[in-house]
């Protein structure tokens, strides 16, 4: 495939996702869960693996950080950040559980979990937001086109109309951007 192929197949996922009316109503709900959220001093957890991970961590940064100016920070962490906490789990018990039991320890009625998959069948990210549900917490899933365990579990499912991993997290990040935009335009307006 092309360099300029990769683009244009890029720019075109993006096209199909913008012209879903139902996505933009997603990514507005999502951001307004997160709002009350850290209105409510609550907090919003992320979890994924591989490049999923480094998604989960990078919108966890722009919120606890900041995205386009000085704020105050946010509450907002990736799960997988502790890895001696991953590797002891998932060497005692599964990887399966690693999120699951920090979602159970950290998670409180009211936070914002947000579990990536590209597949949304991820064992751990399942169990994360199951998890999460049991807990009371608003559960998203950001996943490809084709469906998955976590389409049925969760309080609200943000689909990338492809089934190319590599077309997919380049739209989940596009999505963690615009929701960490709409949040801090919303809790921190600039004159």
């Amino acid at each position: 495939m092309s360099i300029k192929k990769s683009i244009e197949d890029s720019i075109e996922t993006k096209k199909q996702f913008l012209q879903d009316t139902q996505n933009l109503r997603l990514i507005e709900e999502v951001a307004s869960k997160c709002i009350a959220t850290f209105n409510n001093d609550g907090k919003v957890l992320l979890c994924g693996n591989g490049g999923s991970a480094s998604d989960a961590q990078h919108i966890a940064a722009e919120l606890s950080g900041r995205f386009n100016y000085d704020r105050d920070p946010l509450f907002a962490e990736a799960l997988h950040v502790n890895s001696s906490y991953i590797t002891a789990v998932a060497n005692d018990y599964s990887y399966d559980v690693t999120f699951s039991r920090m979602v159970k320890a950290a998670g409180k009625r009211g936070d914002v979990l947000i579990g990536i998959s590209t597949s949304g069948n991820s064992k751990n990210i399942v169990k994360a937001l199951e998890e999460g549900r049991k807990q009371g917490m608003v559960t998203v899933a950001l996943t490809g086109s084709k469906k998955g365990i976590v389409d049925g579990i969760v309080d609200y499912c943000i689909k990338v109309p492809s089934s190319n991993t590599a077309r997919i997290q380049e739209t989940h990040i596009l999505i963690g951007h615009v929701i960490c935009e709409e949040i801090e335009n919303t809790l921190f307006p600039q004159d």
